[in-house]
């Protein structure tokens, strides 16, 4: 089976996909930053996948891709709230968090800027990533952009993986609000971790 990878910003409904993929039967890593994280799972999903596509795209030649939207005026004061409690361990050179994650959400929101948490310069991010996104799939047929909070989407979602679900099927609505840890109370067999260890150990891409 080819990889799937959801190339969506934070806060664009990656968790919420993630569950989606798990009762499709799928196997899932939100967020995955070992190669052996990317070999055992069959779809994965926000970070690092929503920086390193070109490079996924290389490595994975057969695997499909798919970006989420979500309106700004919803996305915005979401990602504030993340950013805001994720900076204390974002720091490139201290803080808990995997320098495969900090890498990533360097590229992509400029942590060192001076206006990181403003609506202008989100905004800015968000419109980047976005245009650099669509002008590097356009036209194939190996992409989808969607919004899940749109009723179709679900259904697109299914025509574009050629799966057969019944109309009443939607996308679990989870991290609502202030939540964003949901992803770590989601007990299934298909979960795989983001540091899964392999013949490598924890060792990610060198690209």
């Amino acid at each position: 089976m080819s990889k799937i990878f959801i190339i969506g910003l934070p806060r664009t409904g990656t968790t919420s996909i993630s569950v989606a993929f798990l009762n499709l039967g799928y196997k899932v890593a939100h967020t995955a930053f070992t190669k052996q994280a990317f070999n055992l799972a069959e779809v994965v999903t926000d970070c690092p996948c929503f920086s390193d596509y070109q490079q996924l795209d290389k490595l994975f030649p057969d695997a499909r891709f798919i970006y989420l939207t979500r309106n700004l005026n919803v996305w915005l004061p979401s990602m504030q709230r993340l950013l805001t409690r994720m900076l204390p361990e974002l720091g490139l050179k201290n803080g808990s968090f995997s320098p495969v994650l900090k890498r990533s959400f360097e590229q992509t929101f400029e942590l060192t800027h001076s206006q990181l948490l403003t609506e202008t310069h989100l905004t800015d991010c968000y419109l980047r990533h976005q245009q650099a996104v669509l002008a590097y799939f356009s036209g194939r047929s190996d992409f989808l952009s969607i919004d899940i909070g749109q009723p179709s989407s679900y259904q697109l979602l299914c025509d574009f993986l050629n799966i057969k679900v019944s109309d009443k099927n939607t996308f679990p609505h989870v991290n609502q609000g202030q939540q964003v840890a949901h992803w770590k109370s989601v007990k299934h067999v298909n979960k795989i971790s983001s540091f899964s260890a392999g013949p490598e150990h924890r060792q990610f891409f060198n690209y």
